[in-house]
């Protein structure tokens, strides 16, 4: 295993500063941020694009992969995490176009994954997000896999605020779907054991299912906010109540998770998602909490 960080939060600084304030704090490997440097999407934790993607050249993805090896980091994926289910045909079509020069991008880097959402029509039943996905879906999947590509999912559902109620903006939340997804050839899961705490799903049995198609892990915890719930009730789907935490300040219990992660022979990078309000608003605070996140998981990942 390889522990690192998600680049989001990062957003003022160049990729090799990052680079550097990572390899000096001990981690192994980057997910790189990679939205499209206009355009984006304006919502917290988005938006942020360390590298341009549009026609890389050969030469400059060369150059930019010997950097981080001087820097002993490897690159864990590319990520860009879109709606491409999104209601809007335009705004389905931009989603698509950015993560094929994320999948070329990624192939003349030498990196192995690309990490998306799979998305959805808030207003539409998953069934029907579902039929959607599979007439836009196979085309993207086979031209990752031409390019020796994973094109993997975060099993995130995307629903944190008013106007992602009531379905979300990501179905792939579930068992029941993520069995259907999982039939597409080439494809794999970025697991993230928080977006299951909230949802009432055992994490170790979900890892014991899905491990083996699990080619990323983000370590992100949650904490439930019991009067937040209280006031809410589980109809309001989350909101109010789940507050990301950084790993070991929230309700995943992680030594259950690592056991059966290794227990399903899962080997490949652990990458820190920072989301944590608490540890937010300055650089330093930033820092800070990808160095608590460090500490805690550490032990775990060898």
């Amino acid at each position: 295993m390889k522990l690192g960080i998600l680049t989001v939060p990062f957003a003022d600084l160049a990729l090799m500063e990052v680079a550097d304030w990572a390899a000096g704090a001990g981690f192994e490997c980057l997910e790189i941020a990679c939205w499209p440097r206009t355009g984006g999407e304006a919502r917290r934790y988005a938006g942020t694009s360390h590298l341009d993607v549009t026609d890389l050249p050969q030469t400059q993805a060369d150059e930019i992969m010997a950097a981080l090896r001087e820097r002993g980091l490897a690159v864990s994926a590319l990520g860009y995490y879109p709606n491409p289910l999104h209601p809007d045909a335009d705004r389905r079509e931009q989603a698509f176009t950015h993560l094929r020069a994320l999948i070329a991008a990624a192939a003349r880097m030498g990196v192995g994954v690309v990490n998306t959402f799979l998305g959805g029509d808030r207003n539409l039943h998953w069934e029907d997000n579902w039929r959607r996905a599979e007439a836009l879906f196979p085309p993207l999947i086979a031209e990752a896999r031409d390019h020796g590509v994973t094109l993997a999912f975060e099993n995130c559902p995307m629903i944190f605020s008013r106007d992602e109620w009531p379905g979300g903006h990501n179905i792939a939340y579930s068992p029941r779907i993520w069995r259907r997804i999982l039939e597409w050839d080439g494809v794999g899961m970025n697991f993230d054991p928080s977006h299951l705490v909230w949802q009432m799903i055992d994490i170790p049995r979900f890892v014991r299912e899905f491990g083996p198609r699990m080619v990323h892990v983000h370590a992100k915890d949650v904490m439930i906010d019991r009067d937040g719930l209280y006031e809410n009730g589980v109809m309001s789907l989350g909101m109010g109540w789940q507050v990301p935490r950084m790993p070991g300040l929230g309700d995943v219990d992680w030594a259950a998770l690592f056991s059966a992660l290794w227990q399903t022979g899962y080997d490949g990078p652990v990458v820190i998602e920072h989301e944590d309000r608490v540890f937010e608003g300055t650089r330093d605070k930033l820092q800070r909490g990808f160095l608590l996140a460090r500490d805690m998981l550490r032990p775990y990942v060898r």
